[in-house]
This record gives structure tokens, sequence and C-alpha cells, in this order.
């Protein structure tokens, strides 16, 4: 026989309800614990850029050519600048660029030789030693991240930096050395506004992957399909779209 009472289905409903809004918050809660327990496993690295809040001072190129010893005239990260309106009511925008750590690198896909490495957590580097200078990978970027080093008489204070290996390709690594230790890189933590904020894509607890999340944040470039890791809020990337993909210029 039906059964026809509505108390009975007003209780039903709001059981399935009950278990639903548990189910959430157990997913959550283990979204959470799975990166503490997994901490290496879980890493994603990335990083925020707000142009909102960048002022362009360059602190943040200066700190990175120091930290990696980076060959003058070129750049590791650097801070693209355009105005913006008619007088008087004109305003200069600026644009942070460095290397966007793609999961689809297409310079990795370009290089003969394999000497550009994805790790784990998503950072992509040059190894050094397996670099033949071929330079296929500076025309795959679609960003212009990468330089070619020319300068054979460094300094005695840079030489042994990785930047300044002569005849070889180099462009931004996040300060491997510095993250591999537990600190960020040198950009994002001298910058004195935050524009540049470092975080984790895999912490369900990171602000940064929240805000991106919610925001529907992306990054430079986003046609190319590179799936870039250096994601962007706020400003008007269109005024720079020119300059993107040659910063180097």
């Amino acid at each position: 026989m039906k059964d026809n009472n509505p108390k009975r289905s007003i209780l039903e409903i709001a059981a399935f309800a009950i278990v639903g809004l548990i189910g959430i918050a157990c997913w959550r809660f283990l979204n959470s614990i799975e990166y503490l327990l997994f901490p290496d496993r879980k890493k994603r690295l990335i990083m925020l850029i707000d142009l909102d809040k960048c002022i362009g001072c360059n602190v943040c190129s200066v700190a990175c050519k120091s930290e990696n010893g980076v060959a003058l005239g070129q750049y590791r990260t650097q801070v693209l600048e355009a105005e913006e309106g008619v007088y008087p009511s004109v305003q200069r925008l600026f644009l942070p660029v460095m290397c966007n750590h793609c999961e689809e690198a297409p310079c990795l896909k370009a290089c003969e030789n394999k000497a550009i490495i994805k790790r784990s957590d998503g950072l992509v580097f040059i190894d050094k030693e397996k670099c033949k200078g071929l330079q296929l990978c500076i025309p795959a970027c679609p960003y212009g991240a990468i330089y070619f080093n020319q300068d054979a008489d460094p300094s005695a204070d840079v030489r042994d930096y990785p930047s300044r290996a002569v005849g070889r390709s180099d462009k931004c690594d996040l300060c491997m050395g510095r993250i591999d230790v537990g600190l960020e890189p040198a950009c994002s933590d001298t910058c004195p506004t935050d524009a540049r904020v470092f975080g984790d894509m895999r912490d369900g607890n990171d602000p940064i992957r929240k805000k991106i999340h919610e925001e529907k944040l992306t990054g430079l470039l986003p046609g190319k399909g590179t799936g870039p890791q250096v994601y962007y809020r706020g400003g008007n990337r269109d005024l720079f779209k020119d300059t993107i993909v040659n910063p180097h210029n």
C-alpha cells in the first residue's frame, strides 16, 4: 500500500540533506588532512600576481638578479610597463612576467637533449649539464621567458651561479635552492606590497588556491593551452599582449 504520509516524506528529504552535508564536510576534511599526511606528493607550486597591488618598484627583479646572479641585460623575471588613458587622465600599469612553470611546458617538448625537467611539484628547470645551447626552447616558449647566456667573462662573485653557465639557456626556476630548504622565491619574499604570493594549488587550506578558484583566475595567454601556473588578478593584461611574447627586447 502506498504511504502518503507527508510528515514521513519531509523527514526523508531532511535525512538525505543532512547526509549530503555530512558527506561534503567529510570530503573537505579528508582533502585537508591528506595534504598534511602526504605533503611531498600533494604539492603543486604556483604563484599569484595581483596587478592591482603592483607598484612597478622592480624590487622583485633586483632580488631575483641578486639571488641568482643573473647576467647584466638579462632577466629571469622583470616588470613590463604601459600607459593607459589620455592626458590628463593617464595611469601607468605594470605586469610582472616570469617562467610560468606550465603544466604542458612547450619548452620541455622542444628540447632535444632532455635538459628541461619538470619536477613532481610542477617546477620546471634547465639542467645546465645536459643543455647543449641549441636554443630550441627559446622560440618554443610563448611567454619569452627563456634567454641565452652569452656572457663569457662573469665577475668572480657570480661565476659559479647556475644562471652563468656560458652558452646555455636560462630562466626562472622559482629559486629552486630556496624552496627546497623551506623558503619562498626571492621575488615574492621581497615584494613590499604582497603583489606576488607563492602557494600550493594542492593544499586545500592555501588561501591563494581558494582565491584562484573563487575568482576563476587564469594565467597569461590561456589560449596557448600551456596550463600556466602563474596566475594573475586585476589590472589590464590586454595592454601588454604585444610585449609578453618578447619581454627581453
